[in-house]
Order: structure tokens, then sequence, then C-alpha cells
């Protein structure tokens, strides 16, 4: 059994593909399948069902798979350690971060700080999708705003930063000469909203629904840019964050009594990951630059 085949294997349970599985390698698609064969050989019982083009990762392969990301993952940390150590390079971060306004400010002046330091960036863009990262191996850390569950035992956080949620309404909108409300004066208001899967939208409906209604959307759009606009042109409502008003001056903000509307912001890694050097002095960076942010 070669490193080789495992990797192969992981790709090719991954995608249940010969031919995806082939193109993402860079490998004949023949040559693929004859290792795959070659493995299932030296482990005496095959580790996907077969049916015409169609493949599908079997009990025993499905046993098999999580050994080998088990290993493959070891066999990474131990090269991250060995390297690290050696000093063969300055180390590198992996990072799923938010589209925040403060994280590109964060980044920039870390990159500026440490030049030498290879930040490799994901925008993961659901609070599942980066906990699925973590626990894999797949990143260092990762910036959410929806709280940990505490069912997550093997991940660590610590919260670096909490913000204000705001409405933001139409220059035109009868509720602009309030500084303040509650929110379910707006049970029957159409709200601009990013996808679903957005943490901000994800936790902003909690907010909706703690105030005893759901919201009803009547535009989704892709960033927090296109919602501001989208305001200004008398559309609907939207929630926003503080930094808003300093993204778009023009927008016209109302906050929130009750309920409380807030988000906090955590720094989260796997126990137990090794994290290098670069990655350690990453995060002492992220803690102090938003300690000492205005």
């Amino acid at each position: 059994m070669e490193l080789l085949q495992l990797k192969y294997f992981q790709t090719v349970a991954r995608l249940e593909h010969m031919t995806k599985a082939a193109e993402e390698l860079h490998v004949a698609q023949p040559s693929l399948s004859k290792t795959i064969a070659r493995l299932e050989q030296d482990i005496g019982v095959p580790l996907f069902d077969r049916h015409k083009q169609k493949i599908r990762l079997n009990p025993y392969g499905q046993l098999f798979l999580k050994q080998v990301d088990a290993a493959l993952e070891l066999l990474e940390e131990g090269k991250r350690q060995v390297v690290d150590q050696a000093g063969l390079e300055h180390g590198r971060v992996f990072l799923a971060t938010t589209n925040h306004r403060c994280d590109a400010q964060l980044i920039g002046s870390f990159l500026s700080a440490h030049p030498e330091v290879n930040l490799r960036l994901t925008h993961a863009t659901s609070q599942d999708e980066k906990m699925k990262l973590l626990h894999e191996g797949e990143l260092d850390f990762c910036i959410t705003s929806l709280p940990i569950e505490a069912t997550e035992t093997e991940i660590e956080y610590i919260d670096f930063l909490t913000e204000e949620i705001f409405l933001a309404v139409p220059s035109t909108h009868h509720l602009t000469a309030k500084q303040s409300i509650h929110l379910t004066e707006v049970a029957d208001e159409t709200f601009i909203s990013l996808p679903k899967n957005s943490s901000l939208r994800e936790l902003t409906t909690q907010f909706c629904i703690a105030a005893g209604f759901e919201p009803k959307i009547g535009c989704e759009v892709d960033t927090l840019p296109v919602v501001s606009d989208f305001v200004k042109m008398g559309m609907g409502i939207a929630f926003v964050s503080d930094n808003a008003k300093k993204r778009d001056p023009s927008l016209t903000l109302i906050s929130i009594k009750e309920p409380i509307c807030r988000r906090t912001f955590q720094l989260a890694w796997k126990k137990n990951h090794y994290l290098s050097k670069a990655a350690h002095t990453f995060r002492e960076y992220l803690l102090n630059f938003y300690k000492n942010l205005d």
C-alpha cells in the first residue's frame, strides 16, 4: 500500500466520479482506475460499488476513508511540524474569513508586518462549512459571527469583536423620525437580505423569531453594498452592522431597543491541531489588532 494510492483513493471517494477525480489529480483515468483496483486488491475487499459508469463508496470504503483521512491529516501535520522546527519556511496560515470590512484591514496590516508569512484564505460562507473544514484539518483558523455550538467539543475559540446590528431604512421611511424602535414594529415590512447561507442572515432571522415573527424577504442579494443600494432605492429595509455607516454615510440607520441585536466575532481553531509559529503569530496579531481598533 502506497501513499499515492491513499491520496488517489481519498479524492475518488470524495467525488465518487472517476473522470472528475482524474481531472482534479491531473492523471489519466485508466491509470487512476488501475491504482484504485490495486489498492482494493491489496486490502482484499472492494471499496466501491460499480454500476455501469457510476461508482459509489460502499460500507468498506466508508470505513477505510475515515482511517485514510485521519492518517493523511496526521502525516500533513507531521510535515508542518518538521518544516516549522527546521525553519525551512516562515510558515503558512490557513484561514476562513468573513466579508467584514475589518477583516480586509486586519489581513493587509498583518501581511505588511509579516511579509514572510504565506496566508491562504477561503471565504466559506456558512458556519457548517467552516466547522467542517476545521474538523478536517483544512484550516488553522476560521472567523465566525455565529455562536459556536456546545456540541463542538473539539473546537476552541476566543471572542474578539462585538458590534451592534441596526436597521437600514429608506430616507423617506416613516420610521426615520425615530432613533430606536422595538423590532416588532417592522414585522410587516419587506426586507432586503443576504442569501440564506450567510451568517448575518441566519443571525438576524433569529432576532426576528425572538421578536415573534419571521422576516418577509422581498429580495436576496450577494453583497452588503448592494443591500445598502436597494434600501436607498426604497425597495425595503435591511439589517446591517454598525460599520455600514462608515462604508456608506448616506445610509439611514435606526437602533433596535428589543431584542438586543448584536453579533460577536470569534476566532476558532481545532483542539490538538498543530499550529505553526506563523499561526500563533497571526492569532496574537489579530487579538491585538481588534483590541486597538477604534
